[in-house]
């Protein structure tokens, strides 16, 4: 999927790989890091970085070049994240869905989806993610309610789903349904369409986030909402549930990426902090406890780093990786916790308060616990590979 350009060697790769990451990082300086902290506050959609962002191609960022895309390997992609998300985490959320629905035609569309969809995913043309998550079920995704039934050449849909990443600005998205809800096992009957908006298919709110704004999260409903049979992804029926694994794997590499990033956010943020601070006639990072908190702070981002590399370069050669990817979101998510909350302790009393980056942090590395499988479901993840010896 990411090696597109077979004849470039590995280091011309690398220059070209580096030279992106370089522009990514101008503009996060430039663009990003003097408004980020408003945009958040405010829970403003970023229009204008998003316009910056397709002009970049990160819209297309995993999109095989043969499509239009920068058909960047999975390792590159989860460096770029890293840098987004130790500035503004919410920008990743943009793209993160948005790749993860690409990822999935990329994988298992047909050639006629590839050629239909993907460079108009490349472009921003067509922006949206995933549609997973219902009312009563997140995790037991074998529980969805969304019902497709064939009617000619046509599916009609009724159901709605909610925690939709990119809802309301998002105009296309891999919608998870039942076209079978009596099938058993429960995931024969699951299918995955691409649902452009349309008549039936409405936004009916957005939701309201404790952190992590700027990016809208909306619930949507799907009242006979017909989409054409040709939309089913990989043209058959009943290999929903392996769409959403296969998108899932490259997800948890963003998500864990993501950690990794806040959590260098919070370690950049208590370096400079107890540089300027000052107790007892001294800088506060020369007293010996918040020395010691930076060191650990510093320890736990360098591992989490090398276990996200560890993933996604698996997501590079091809390899499933649930196992390496659900650790590396186990551990990321909990490092950006722990580095957070040290964050705000090294800063007191300004920790807590708005103006000060250190609180918007402490938001955003909470929901890594909880968004792309929770913390428990990714143990037992893990837990199962380590005991049936298939990792």
């Amino acid at each position: 999927m990411s090696d597109t350009n077979t004849s470039m060697t590995d280091a011309e790769r690398d220059e070209q790989d580096r030279l992106i990451l370089d522009s990514v990082d101008r503009f996060l300086d430039r663009h990003v890091r003097p408004v980020a902290l408003k945009l958040e506050h405010d829970d403003t959609y970023p229009d204008e970085i998003v316009e910056r962002m397709k002009e970049l191609g990160l819209f297309g960022a995993t999109i095989p070049e043969e499509y239009g895309g920068l058909g960047l390997r999975p390792s590159t992609y989860a460096k770029m994240i890293e840098r987004i998300s130790s500035v503004w985490m919410s920008l990743s959320g943009i793209i993160n869905s948005h790749l993860i629905m690409a990822f999935i035609v990329t994988k298992t569309g047909t050639e006629e989806q590839k050629a239909a969809f993907l460079p108009r995913f490349a472009t921003g043309e067509l922006r949206g993610g995933l549609a997973l998550t219902e009312p009563d079920c997140g995790t037991d995704l074998q529980a969805i309610r969304t019902v497709a039934r064939r009617d000619g050449d046509d599916y009609v849909i009724n159901g709605s789903k909610t925690w939709i990443t990119n809802g309301i600005q998002g105009s296309c998205f891999a919608l998870l349904v039942k076209t079978d809800p009596t099938a058993q096992p429960r995931h024969k009957g699951m299918s995955m369409v691409l649902a452009e908006k349309g008549p039936g298919f409405k936004v009916s709110r957005k939701l309201e986030k404790l952190g992590y704004k700027g990016i809208d999260s909306a619930e949507l409903v799907f009242e006979d909402y017909r989409v054409p049979a040709d939309r089913l992804i990989g043209g058959v029926e009943g290999r929903g549930m392996a769409c959403a694994i296969s998108g899932l794997e490259l997800g948890r590499v963003n998500v864990a990426s993501r950690g990794v990033g806040v959590a260098q956010a919070a370690l950049d943020e208590s370096v400079k902090y107890s540089q300027q601070r000052k107790t007892f006639g001294k800088p506060i990072h020369e007293h010996q406890a918040v020395a010691m908190k930076l060191a650990d702070m510093a320890t736990r981002v360098s591992a989490a780093r090398l276990l996200v590399q560890q993933a996604a370069k698996a997501l590079d050669r091809g390899e499933r990786c649930d196992y390496e990817a659900g650790m590396a979101k186990l551990l990321a998510a909990r490092i950006a916790w722990a580095n957070a909350d040290n964050a705000v302790q090294i800063h007191g009393g300004n920790g807590f308060a708005l103006e000060f980056p250190v609180s918007r942090i402490l938001c955003d590395a909470r929901i890594l616990n909880i968004f792309e499988g929770a913390a428990e479901i990714q143990a037992q993840v893990i837990a199962r590979r380590l005991l049936d010896g298939s990792n």
